[in-house]
């Protein structure tokens, strides 16, 4: 085992087997949240079983190691506990909380699904037959749809191009065999960060993992290597008719990694356009002209290229009056900087939220461990809120020339009207 490094809040420790633990004692209430992230999101499946992570997800509380469905959830429901898995696009994620007392049953009972996953064959098909439901109904609203679009056309042969769901070809030719061998390649403990918040001392979260997980050995493969296309810049307009009573119009960007020094100016500029109702885009194109009846920015956090997305839903004879106020709105980004004054009212925005963001154990659990999987390490929680508050507005505005100029479109709505915006 290699010593913990140390940090004001959490501290960091690699198990022989490879696993990272992260460990925060908070006693102030007698509740432990646990969070255990595989780097297994979607991004790691071939594009022809998208949406494996989410299947796998799904299936993964189904059954395990002489353990029924129900059995599963009688253990855990009968202490009132919380036991759940998700898959994003860069990792999977079992999320669990307990009173204390009830924490080393719980992880216990979470490490025997992590590594025995039975994948019932029947629950495999309905959980496939549920997710299938979830792509058709997505293709009702048209949001998504304009999202959809938008990823397509950025991502191109990216998995980011994906839905988490995969679509309906390669949701419907999952089999529990895809199943398997996924889990078989990435479920390894070379793979894992544990993050554990709450009333537990260092050495007892440690020593439970030990005991949990320490006999898991890291099989003799190594792990493959994650070989993702370029993504090349090459904007173009989408259109998708639907009968709907308002268009959904979009703009989209190619933005940074999170790694990259790009990341907190593109974050702040997501903030200042369309967070909120103080927003630029919402005081401008909503409370100043009344086109949108919903407006907003966005710029996920990734480990591979995020996309920063402005968009509005309008009236369907205001769509070409709305896309142009969009450009307009990020064109200005690049051609007049933004004031000192409005700068720091972003700052101060994102960095507030950032901060109501980390007052539950299972908040704490969810960010450090999240940091750490995509490799950035325990320290960038203050490097995060550092960077934000140090970027200038000089920064904010070569980091708008340098992304957002070009913009890819997506416009979903009424047939005539999203063609007139495109005149």
């Amino acid at each position: 085992m290699k010593p913990s490094l140390s940090h004001p809040l959490i501290h960091r420790t690699v198990l022989n087997n490879g696993i990272v633990v992260l460990v925060a004692e908070n006693p102030a209430a007698d509740i432990i949240a646990g969070r255990i992230f595989v780097r297994a999101g979607s991004c790691y499946e071939r594009r022809e079983q998208a949406g494996l992570a989410h299947l796998l997800s799904a299936v993964m509380t189904k059954g395990c190691d002489g353990l029924s469905s129900w059995e599963i959830a009688e253990q855990v429901e009968s202490v009132g506990a919380s036991l759940s898995t998700d898959a994003a696009t860069d990792y999977f994620l079992l999320s669990l909380k307990t009173v204390t007392s009830d924490f080393p049953e719980i992880l216990t009972l979470a490490g025997r699904m992590l590594r025995s996953p039975t994948f019932p064959e029947a629950q495999v098909e309905l959980e496939r037959r549920l997710a299938l439901q979830d792509i058709r109904s997505q293709k009702e609203q048209p949001f998504t749809i304009a999202f959809s679009q938008m990823r397509q056309a950025i991502y191109q042969n990216h998995p980011y191009a994906m839905s988490v769901l995969g679509d309906e070809v390669t949701m419907g030719s999952l089999s529990r065999a895809d199943l398997v061998q996924y889990h078989q390649t990435y479920f390894r403990p070379d793979n894992l960060v544990i993050s554990i918040v709450g009333r537990i001392t260092l050495a007892d979260a440690v020593a439970l993992v030990e005991q949990v997980f320490g006999d898991w050995q890291i099989p003799a493969q190594t792990l493959p290597l994650v070989n993702l296309p370029e993504i090349p810049v090459e904007p173009q307009h989408r259109m998708q008719p639907v009968q709907t009573q308002q268009s959904i119009v979009m703009l989209g960007y190619l933005g940074s990694s999170v790694s990259s020094p790009d990341y907190a100016p593109l974050k702040l500029l997501s903030t200042y356009l369309g967070n909120g109702l103080s927003s630029r885009l919402f005081v401008e194109l909503r409370e100043k002209r009344g086109l949108a009846y919903e407006v907003s920015a966005f710029y996920p956090t990734r480990l591979y290229p995020g996309s920063f997305v402005v968009y509005m839903g309008t009236a369907p004879e205001n769509t070409s009056i709305a896309l142009n106020g969009l450009r307009t709105e990020v064109d200005l980004l690049c051609t007049t900087e933004v004031s000192e004054i409005e700068l720091q009212a972003a700052k101060n925005k994102i960095l507030g939220q950032y901060a109501l963001g980390k007052q539950t154990n299972g908040q704490i659990a969810q960010i450090y461990g999240w940091y750490e999987t995509l490799g950035l390490g325990i320290n960038f929680d203050q490097e995060f809120q550092e960077l934000i508050a140090s970027v200038s507005v000089k920064e904010a505005m070569a980091a708008a020339c340098k992304y957002l100029q070009a913009p890819y479109v997506s416009l979903v709505g009424q047939e005539e009207a999203i063609l007139s915006a495109e005149c």
